[in-house]
């Protein structure tokens, strides 16, 4: 059983242990460290803006959403009904949200070494001012004086966006979202911090079971012919103006792979039909993603809207996991991606148009090198996403520079977002990037293959400049 111990971060945390290298890190840490968070990708629940209402409850908030957090313990053979992961049956789940945090609590030090533990012991640390570790004998001392602490009004959505020096942030909504939270925004102050982001994978994704009657409803919201090839782009054109006017600056698609089409309008309006129809082989509707990347890339190129690509994940690779619990419960997996055959057509079209931003995401690290850096070395309309998902940690952030950096530079890529549902955990999350980033360019300086000063610029860059132009934030 683990001990509870003193809680503390050390301030040279994720520095390089030379002593030279790490005392040129924490110069640039100094300079950066305090810099607006912005936060231009993520998934947190916009009602929680909106309302603006205290969250009553540490596993609600801490645990249930964190896919990290329930994958980890159910490797380890704890089974979700146990941490209160609702059924789809219905069936009965714990409940009590004490004996779930207890669970949890117990078996912390299975987080060991992880970016969970990282960030998790920051918000402890930082965010609720605990000063002794997490564990068994320690749980019921943490659930009680985090609910104390949520039930603030200093804990309250937007009194936590101010504390933490969140300048902006984006959530993502599907193309068929009414978008209301974000309506109810409007007036209040934080309409202009607190965006949305379109995701149409909803209307796009042909081998979803719901897709002909999404695409049925997208033609009731927008009163275009979504029957038809044309009036099924009219819609998106529709839906794609209504989130900006909510503040959308991107899209963002996640499909399995990075494939890209450019049929002609017969054939692209025949495919149509028959992902409608439902008798689509897996070619046609594969084919039909890659056509809509191209489609939208096009309309992204009309309204300025940047366009994020995130292919690559092998989604609820679990099948017992998916039909008990449903979508996003931890079985997510990476897989192997192709990005210079699967681009081309999409990228003899549009890749040339310097007014046109698209970032590339992958789960597939042999690309970094090989594929990504230089494609969004060469194309004007390619930027370069950072370490994403199960390489968002140190390590993986470190491969990422040390892979990308020589083909693409700095200027190719978009610094940091931390595409989480977990809140508490954005300026935990930052931080590491911060952290991370100046450990890169500490060994460059004492290579002598930047100057400290130019450092010191890039890590501006990194760290506020690069996301702010390449999501178009004002």
């Amino acid at each position: 059983m683990a001990q509870s111990r003193r809680l503390e971060l050390h301030p040279d945390r994720l520095f390089p242990s030379d002593p030279v290298v790490r005392d040129i890190a924490r110069r640039l840490y100094q300079q950066i460290k305090d810099l607006p968070i912005v936060s231009p990708h993520g998934h947190t629940d916009p009602r929680w803006f909106a309302e603006d209402a205290n969250w009553d409850n540490a596993t609600a908030l801490l645990l249930l959403p964190d896919h990290y957090v329930f994958r980890m313990l159910y490797s380890q053979g704890i089974k979700l009904e146990e941490l209160g992961i609702r059924r789809k049956d219905g069936a009965v789940v714990e409940s009590d949200y004490r004996k779930i945090f207890h669970i949890f609590a117990k078996h912390y030090y299975l987080f060991r070494g992880t970016p969970s533990r990282i960030w998790l012991d920051t918000v402890f640390h930082d965010v609720f001012g605990l000063a002794e570790t997490l564990c068994e004998e320690t749980a019921d001392h943490y659930y009680d004086s985090i609910n104390a602490q949520l039930a603030k009004p200093e804990f309250k959505p937007r009194a936590l966006l101010q504390r933490f020096n969140i300048e902006l942030i984006a959530t993502t909504e599907g193309a068929l979202n009414d978008l209301k939270h974000h309506a109810k925004l409007k007036g209040t102050g934080f309409e202009t911090r607190v965006i949305t982001t379109f995701r149409p994978d909803d209307v796009v994704d042909a081998d979803r079971a719901d897709f002909a009657a999404n695409v049925a409803k997208l033609g009731e919201i927008t009163g275009e012919d979504t029957q038809s090839w044309q009036g099924y782009l009219a819609a998106l054109r529709k839906r794609r103006a209504v989130f900006r006017d909510h503040g959308a600056t991107a899209t963002d698609h996640g499909h399995p792979t990075a494939l890209t089409a450019d049929l002609p309008m017969k054939e692209a309006a025949a495919l149509f039909q028959r992902c409608l129809s439902g008798k689509a082989s897996k070619a046609d509707t594969e084919l039909f993603r890659g056509q809509m990347l191209t489609e939208m890339a096009g309309m992204s190129l009309e309204d300025g809207m940047t366009m994020q690509i995130h292919p690559g994940a092998h989604r609820n690779h679990n099948k017992i996991i998916f039909d008990r619990f449903g979508a996003d419960k931890g079985a997510d997996i990476p897989s192997p991606t192709e990005y210079v055959q699967a681009l081309k057509p999409l990228l003899q079209k549009y890749g040339n148009e310097a007014s046109l931003n698209i970032i590339l995401f992958t789960l597939d690290e042999t690309t970094y090198a090989r594929e990504l850096a230089p494609l969004a070395g060469h194309y004007p309309a390619l930027k370069l996403g950072p370490a994403w998902w199960f390489h968002d940690s140190p390590e993986g952030m470190l491969r990422f520079r040390h892979q990308v950096t020589e083909t693409a530079g700095f200027y190719n890529t978009v610094g940091f977002n931390d595409d989480t549902r977990a809140f508490l955990s954005i300026p935990a999350r930052h931080d590491v990037a911060r952290r991370i980033d100046c450990r890169f360019l500490a060994g460059l300086v004492a290579e002598h293959r930047l100057t400290e000063e130019e450092a010191g610029e890039l890590a501006y860059e990194l760290t506020y400049g690069l996301v702010k132009k390449a999501y178009q934030l004002k």
